[in-house]
């Protein structure tokens, strides 16, 4: 058995803002249902002892959404309930929750800080930036409101991270961005490009902030170059991407299951006790089965083996490219549409041709810190 994550959406699609970019408002538009409902307490009971069941050594819950705050803080209260009831062999379990924000109040922190919940809290960098995308259902900005958020989790301790939806829209933004983090001491950040997804309303229409390579590569340069020059000084800013490549050139496995260069088949659990590979592939056509069935049993499915074995598809560009030990051909939901029923080039591959010819040597060099720490030569 294997140390296992669940990432669980307790609110299915469901969210009280409107973020003009959301994947998974996009994914959830184009499936069957929108939302898979609100998870009962019954289903959260059967979910917590599955898991349990299929893990070794430790287990990771991890809430998202939509907005996983919407199911309110007792529904919280008892999957750490069920957590203690049903940890017959002493798993290590931990927990994390990614918001939006808007309702984490006083209470919600002292629950998330004597509860040791890692918090990540979505902020697309100052003010301007920020609320150009992610307005509330009322068309209201919210940065006001995210910012009172992070006092609020200050206060209490929580320990949280960023992580900011790179658009195109904000891609030249890079300067701006990272003077905002390092202004606001945030220590860990991380990045995400914002996808190509389907329309909400028109299968044609497709997603206006999706960022472009070229874009998205002038940007992570950019930011890199600043944060670079920081480190070196010891100022250090935890930017996940970054962090990570840098444990790559050492022998370090990849945190980022887009940088394995092939699927795993983790666990998503919707709503409803539906279970899906990926949160990419919350759709009819990738449902592995329920929580009904043991996850043991659901990796044994024909669509598990499937999702997972197409992915291993190397491109043809990719054999022959100097940066494909840590690049490793990406995300697969990067490499749609597929050609012949095989993934193809991942969209993002000039951007991270841009990046990485501009950062191999530094990111060597960072990584030969963390094996001899104190005798870099910058």
């Amino acid at each position: 058995m294997p140390a296992a994550s669940i990432l669980i959406k307790p609110t299915s699609a469901n969210c009280n803002i409107d973020c003009k970019y959301c994947f998974y408002k996009c994914l959830s538009s184009n499936r069957e249902k929108y939302s898979l409902g609100f998870m009962s307490e019954e289903t959260l009971e059967l979910l917590i002892q599955r898991a349990i069941a299929y893990a070794d050594g430790s287990l990771t819950f991890a809430f998202q959404g939509g907005e996983p705050t919407l199911a309110g803080i007792n529904f919280f209260r008892k999957a750490l309930e069920f957590q203690r009831r049903y940890n017959d062999k002493n798993l290590i379990i931990e927990n994390t929750i990614q918001t939006n924000g808007i309702l984490i109040d006083e209470e919600w922190a002292k629950f998330l800080n004597e509860n040791d919940f890692l918090v990540g809290l979505s902020l697309d960098g100052p003010r301007k930036l920020h609320d150009s995308a992610r307005l509330d259902a009322k068309g209201q900005r919210t940065f006001e409101r995210l910012m009172q958020t992070v006092d609020i989790l200050r206060k209490y301790r929580v320990n949280f991270n960023i992580l900011t939806v790179v658009t195109n829209e904000t891609a030249g933004k890079a300067s701006a961005f990272y003077k905002f983090y390092k202004r606001n001491h945030f220590p860990y950040v991380q990045l995400i490009p914002c996808m190509d997804e389907l329309g909400r309303n028109s299968p044609s229409a497709r997603n206006p902030y999706a960022v472009t390579p070229e874009a998205y590569g002038k940007f992570l340069c950019q930011f890199f170059d600043l944060w670079y020059e920081d480190f070196k000084h010891g100022e250090i800013m935890d930017v996940r991407m970054f962090s990570n490549l840098a444990q790559m050139t050492v022998g370090y496995p990849p945190e980022e299951c887009g940088m394995n260069g092939c699927c795993n088949c983790y666990f998503v659990v919707e709503g409803d006790g539906s279970v899906y590979p990926c949160d990419f592939y919350c759709t009819e056509e990738w449902k592995l089965g329920t929580i009904e069935d043991s996850f043991s049993g659901l990796l044994q499915k024909e669509a598990a083996r499937q999702f997972v074995e197409v992915s291993r598809h190397v491109a043809e560009k990719c054999t022959s490219c100097p940066y494909r030990a840590l690049c490793r051909g990406g995300c697969r939901r990067w490499r749609e549409p597929f050609v012949d029923g095989k993934p193809g080039l991942n969209y993002l591959c000039p951007a991270y041709q841009m990046f990485f010819e501009h950062t191999w040597e530094r990111l060597h060099r960072l990584g030969r810190t963390i094996i001899h720490p104190g005798s870099a030569v910058w």
